[in-house]
């Protein structure tokens, strides 16, 4: 029984007005938040599932808000802390006395991480262990001290960052820089809400899990994957191929209308053909991976 089938809004409608939107479901009591987990687990309840997901989108957005630097689409970011919330109402036993929150903030991380690496990092950067580490540290060593502006980091910020996470100078620049060359905006730029005053983008920023990053970081099968990736995407046909890429694993993911006038098909036609894809990519990698003995890095 799903209730990812019932309406709710999309990110994809525009960020400012979908954070317009999220903001009007109300939050839950205490009381209330369990009748309503109880009602999905005891009696599957979809109705209650959704209102314990809608009224938890707000917290999905603003962790997801914490991983905009990495050069992907923040709607898609947003979508997938939503699967990790949806993920977590399924699972959430609210017998076990703390609130949906607590619990749920696990399955967002580890969704939206999950989403960063499968889609951006297996091709686009280095894989050591000082790299990866890097990659999910920097915006937080940058903000720590003071360094978040756009553009290069000073030198006397680089070494700081460098010695700070036992990496290069030269690494530290680099990786800059493809972060930054994301269409990144401002976190003080103003966020336009309707009724709801100015706000910026550094208010939704969510509190990066240090352990969690770090525990990302330190994959040492990530090399393994990149090759699972490579070798699974020669099982999918030039157009599937070509539209996976583009949508996911793009410095500059095209948007559904720009394939659907490529390939003179509607919208709804790209995105059933990339979500097929997507899956076929995903029964090859774990069939590659259990050949491997690795099926544990794939299915995680």
């Amino acid at each position: 029984m799903s209730i990812s089938s019932l309406p709710a809004p999309s990110p994809e409608q525009g960020l400012s007005r979908y954070l317009s939107e999220i903001r009007k479901f109300p939050m839950l009591e205490q009381e209330e938040e369990y009748m309503l987990a109880k009602a999905w687990v005891d009696h599957g309840d979809r109705e209650s599932a959704h209102k314990l997901v809608t009224s938890h989108l707000r917290l999905a957005a603003k962790i997801a808000m914490g991983y905009r630097g990495y050069g992907l689409p923040t709607s898609e970011v947003i979508s997938e802390a939503n699967v990790g919330l949806m993920q977590a109402v399924k699972r959430f036993d609210p017998d076990k006395g703390f609130r949906l929150a607590t619990y749920a903030m696990w399955w967002i991380r580890a969704s939206i991480q999950e989403y960063i690496l499968r889609s951006w990092s297996l091709v686009k950067m280095g894989t050591t262990s000082a790299q990866k580490k890097l990659f999910f540290n920097l915006r937080k060593a940058k903000a720590k001290i003071g360094a978040l502006e756009e553009g290069d980091l000073r030198p006397e910020h680089v070494e700081k960052i460098a010695d700070q996470l036992n990496v290069s100078e030269e690494e530290v620049i680099s990786m800059n820089r493809r972060l930054s060359g994301g269409g990144d905006s401002s976190l003080n730029a103003p966020l336009k809400s309707d009724g709801e005053g100015s706000s910026e983008w550094q208010d939704w920023l969510a509190d990066d899990d240090a352990d969690q990053a770090a525990a990302y970081a330190e994959q040492d099968e990530m090399d393994q994957r990149r090759e699972l990736l490579m070798a699974a995407m020669e099982g999918l046909n030039e157009r599937e191929r070509h539209i996976l890429t583009e949508r996911r694993l793009s410095e500059d993911p095209k948007t559904l209308e720009d394939l659907s006038q490529v390939y003179d098909v509607s919208r709804e036609r790209i995105r059933q053909i990339e979500v097929r894809a997507f899956e076929k990519l995903q029964k090859k990698m774990r069939e590659l991976a259990a050949e491997k003995g690795m099926i544990r890095s794939v299915n995680s």
